[in-house]
């Protein structure tokens, strides 16, 4: 796998991009697509179909969605997939910088920045699971910079918070919604 430049750019600004409530997500998932397309192309591998159907379901919703999710969903679009096929797909995504594993959730969500190397940190909503890729060049240089002075290498820079996306934080909560609570 080639290494994406981890130079400095304007997005570097601690951002987070909660998809409005009217973006166009058809044009969402079609940019990350040809970004990924690109960026495969740079890095000499290949977007196979079933690599490419597991990342665009991935970018079907803005929250994470597990491999057996994705598995069920390839189902009823007709396409019998073994498990070991999304793992191996999604494996393949995560390697190149196309997909992050959300550990708290044990779950899969598309690169937001698949052009370049970076750390991830990720905001995730605990009342609709909506998640998104919070991006901020400070707390990833603090990071850095403690890991230094331990002489500790940093090998997956991920960070995960917990808390209310903007849309939940103005809803009052209901705890049959909440990730994480038994139905």
């Amino acid at each position: 796998m080639a290494r994406r430049s981890s130079a400095k750019t304007d997005a570097d600004a601690a951002t987070a991009d909660w998809p409005s409530t009217d973006h166009d997500h058809d044009l969402c998932v079609t940019d990350a697509l040809a970004r990924a397309e690109a960026v495969c192309d740079e890095q000499g591998v290949r977007l196979t179909d079933i690599r490419r159907q597991v990342l665009e379901l991935l970018w079907k919703e803005h929250r994470p969605r597990g491999a057996y999710d994705i598995l069920n969903e390839l189902a009823t679009q007709g396409r019998k997939t073994a498990p070991l096929t999304v793992y191996r797909a999604l494996d393949f995504l995560v390697a190149n910088g196309l997909a992050h594993r959300v550990e708290s959730l044990n779950a899969f969500i598309g690169c937001t920045q698949p052009e370049r190397f970076h750390a991830t940190q990720f905001l995730v909503c605990t009342q609709c699971g909506a998640t998104t890729e919070l991006t901020d060049s400070g707390l990833q240089a603090a990071i850095q910079a403690a890991a230094d002075a331990a002489r500790f290498t940093v090998t997956r820079p991920v960070i995960e918070l917990q808390g209310l996306c903007p849309i939940c934080h103005e809803t009052p909560p209901d705890d049959s919604q909440q990730i994480g609570t038994a139905s």
